[in-house]
């Protein structure tokens, strides 16, 4: 299916691709600040994402245990910093994602050191196989993260919850 299309055009298209959603998703997190969190907003995007796991059903995709592992670890290591850019505050007895003028310029870098790690691989990793891996570190990035939101957004509102006189 994919094997006709040479590689060089499939690794641009993908990494512009990657480019636009990183992109996207800056202008959806500085938007996102602005209306308060919720439990569905934070669980909702890695579920959305999950369905891109589809793509392994396609041998063209499918990854080696050992780059599984390496995928998910260095996106492990970047939801790090994610995690520690991405905190909640109250205003108005409402829970809002706190804006942080520096998980933008962590994002873009997140993303430029994404594309470079890309073409870097794929003189020796097939595009499909590393299209696969940046989706197993996108997930293990994104996973972690909203995990750690989640839990920060529980603990807040408990907070708030408890100092609520009844």
């Amino acid at each position: 299916m994919f094997e006709a299309i040479p590689p060089v055009l499939l690794l641009v298209v993908s990494t512009v691709g990657a480019a636009a959603m990183g992109i996207l998703m800056i202008f959806v997190r500085s938007r996102s600040a602005k209306k308060p969190a919720s439990i569905k907003k934070i669980i909702l995007p890695p579920l959305f994402m999950s369905t891109g796991a589809l793509m392994f059903i396609f041998p063209f995709f499918r990854v080696a245990p050992l780059q599984i592992l390496e995928a998910l670890g260095v996106g492990i290591i970047f939801s790090t910093v994610l995690i520690w850019t991405s905190k909640f505050e109250v205003r108005e007895g409402r829970i809002y994602l706190k804006q942080s003028k520096a998980f933008i310029f962590i994002l873009i870098g997140l993303l430029a050191l994404r594309v470079a790690m890309k073409f870097f691989l794929s003189a020796t990793i097939d595009v499909g196989e590393l299209g696969g891996m940046f989706w197993i570190l996108a997930f293990g990035m994104i996973v972690p993260w909203r995990l750690a939101m989640l839990w920060q957004y529980k603990r807040l509102k408990e907070k708030i919850e408890s100092a609520v006189p009844a």
